[in-house]
């Protein structure tokens, strides 16, 4: 009898414990700030789509780099795995967001305008349902020990 009272004990503040961490991580405002930004360069890079790809193809792979540091930054971010698939989404050149465009910008040489509109609209919201997902988080100050 007094070993289960011990178990139970040491088991419920474990559960209590393990019950009250975190799902989703803490609000970064570096993550915020890379987000943020990499959507202004790629919306300003999408309207350069009209142009021939091989004149814009070191910018291309300059932002492809910076986009993918900050998949790798997220990823490493305890409990950010919806950020972190929301970044694969956008990202996936099979897509038919950012990834997909530059892989259809590459392939067919130039976009015409119109096209450029309308996946600058889902690229933009995209990237915006990543940032305030990122602001939404509890501020790590707000975290209660």
């Amino acid at each position: 009898m007094k070993i289960t009272r011990l178990y139970l004990a040491l088991l419920l503040p474990l559960c209590l414990l393990l019950g009250c961490s975190p799902t989703i991580s803490t609000f970064d405002q570096t993550a915020y700030a890379q987000v943020t930004s990499l959507k202004v360069d790629a919306l300003d890079l999408m309207d350069k789509a009209t142009e021939n790809y091989a004149s814009h193809e070191s910018e291309v792979k300059a932002l492809q780099l910076n986009i993918d540091k900050a998949i790798e930054y997220d990823k490493h971010r305890p409990h950010n795995e919806i950020t972190t698939q929301m970044w694969t989404l956008l990202n996936n050149p099979e897509g038919h967001l950012f990834g997909g465009f530059l892989v259809k910008w590459k392939k067919d040489g130039k976009c015409n305008a119109a096209y450029i509109v309308d996946k600058k609209k889902q690229i933009s919201n995209s990237f915006d349902q990543i940032a305030e997902l990122e602001s939404k988080k509890i501020k790590p100050a707000q975290v209660t020990q």
